[in-house]
């Protein structure tokens, strides 16, 4: 069986990478049984609860992290060094993950078939 991972390394607005990213992660769903999805860089902003991009006429993706459990996507992991770089909490959150070093952050792309980066 393929394992996938996703990294996501863009933050959630300015751009379609991290809508585009959490769209690819659902669909990879409906033939990889397992995924696993990574918060890396910027990517880890994502994450963040409470964010208004009404404000600057995006569309809010926050709800669609609530998706990722309905899809069995279990693994999730953000880098605790990007999270202390941009001074965000385990608190702040929208979503439920483990917060890796970045060895365990190396072990993950050594032990999955498939790597995709957005």
């Amino acid at each position: 069986m393929k394992s996938m991972l996703f990294i996501l390394t863009h933050a959630p607005h300015g751009s379609s990478f991290a809508r585009e990213g959490l769209d690819a992660v659902l669909a990879a769903s409906a033939v990889c049984d397992q995924i696993s999805v990574l918060f890396e860089g910027d990517g880890v902003w994502q994450l963040m609860k409470g964010q208004q991009p009404q404000a600057i006429l995006q569309r809010h993706i926050e709800p669609t992290y609530g998706m990722l459990s309905l899809y069995d996507i279990e693994h999730c992991y953000a880098c605790k060094s990007d999270l202390e770089e941009r001074g965000i909490a385990f608190e702040q959150m929208s979503i439920d993950l483990q917060i890796i070093d970045d060895a365990r952050a190396a072990d993950l792309l050594a032990q999955h078939s498939l790597i995709v980066r957005f």
